[in-house]
C-alpha cells in the first residue's frame, strides 16, 4: 500500500528525484511479485512435485511386495535407526534372522528389521521385498507424497518471496548510495563558496 501511496504522491511533486520514483516503482514491482508470483511459483513447484512423487508411490507399489516372514532367532545387536520417511514414532524396531518367500517362490532367509516388540522363534510379520524376494523398504504412501509436495510448494514460495525482497533491497541500497554520492558533488560545487558575505546574491 505504501508502494501505491508512493507513486501517487511523487506523481508531480516538484521536489521529486529519479530515485525516489524508481524506488516507488521497485517497491510496487516487488510487492506484487511477492503477493502474486511467489504463490504462483509454489502452487506450480508444489503440483509438479506431488505428480512425481504420486508416481514414484505406485510404481513402488506395483514393484514391492508384502510377504510374510517367520523369525527363525533374535539378533543381539541393535536394530538400526528408521527411515523417518516411512516409520513412525510408535515403531519398535528389533533385529532378527527370519525366514520368507519371495513372490518369485525363492525361499530366503536373513537379518531384518521387525515390529515386533519382543520376538520369539515361530513369530510371524509382515516384510516388503522385491519381485526377487530381497528386502525393500516400505513403499512411499500418498499422504507422505502430500506432505512432501506442500512443503515443497510453501518452500519454493518462501525463497521466491525472500529473493524478490533481496533484489529490492539491493536495487534500494544501490540507489541509496548514488543519491549520497550526488549530494556529495552537489556539496563540492556549494561549498567553497559556503559562509562568504553576499554568495548567491
Amino acid at each position: 500500500m505504501r508502494a501505491i501511496s508512493g507513486l501517487w504522491r511523487w506523481r508531480r511533486n516538484p521536489l521529486r528525484r529519479t530515485t525516489d520514483l524508481v524506488e516507488s516503482w521497485l517497491a510496487l514491482v516487488a510487492l506484487l511479485l511477492i503477493l502474486v508470483a511467489a504463490p504462483v511459483l509454489g502452487s506450480l513447484v508444489g503440483s509438479l512435485t506431488q505428480d512425481a512423487l504420486q508416481q514414484s508411490a505406485r510404481d513402488q507399489h506395483q514393484t514391492r511386495h508384502l510377504v510374510v516372514a517367520t523369525v527363525v532367532r533374535k539378533l543381539t545387536a541393535s536394530a538400526p535407526a528408521p527411515d523417518p520417511e516411512i516409520a513412525t514414532g510408535r515403531d519398535v524396531r528389533s533385529r532378527v534372522v527370519a525366514d520368507w518367500t519371495g513372490p518369485d517362490g525363492t525361499a530366503r532367509r536373513g537379518p531384518v528389521t521387525t515390529g515386533l516388540r519382543s520376538p520369539h522363534p515361530g513369530d510371524h510379520f509382515a516384510l516388503w521385498t522385491d519381485g526377487h524376494g530381497l528386502t525393500v523398504p516400505r513403499p512411499l504412501d500418498s499422504t507422505t507424497a502430500t506432505t512432501h509436495a506442500v512443503l515443497a510448494g510453501i518452500g519454493t514460495a518462501l525463497v521466491a518471496a525472500g529473493l524478490t525482497e533481496g533484489i529490492r533491497r539491493l536495487v534500494l541500497w544501490r540507489l541509496v548510495r548514488r543519491r549520497y554520492a550526488r549530494w556529495d558533488q552537489a556539496w563540492d560545487r556549494a561549498g567553497p563558496d559556503w559562509g562568504r558575505t553576499g554568495t548567491g546574491s
